[in-house]
């Protein structure tokens, strides 16, 4: 029969198994997250590279010649 030390060790190894085995689950997930992260950043860089690039295409031409419509 298995003493009561060999035992204690016994769950603590089955523990620190389960523990590591949860560890790498969550550092597969941060990894996959974060790859998402960075394609949503160049997206973002793009969309906003974009928009800039509508509105100076959209934005009312002023003649530099033309008075103020005041005048």
């Amino acid at each position: 029969m298995a003493s009561d030390h060999e035992k204690r060790l016994t769950a603590l190894e089955s523990h620190i198994t389960h523990q590591d085995g949860t560890i790498e689950d969550l550092s597969e997930m941060v990894n996959k997250q974060w790859a998402v992260i960075e394609a949503l950043q160049r997206e973002l860089s793009k969309l906003q590279a974009r928009l800039g690039q509508v509105e100076d295409d959209t934005a009312p031409a002023q003649a530099d010649n033309q008075p103020p419509p005041h005048y």
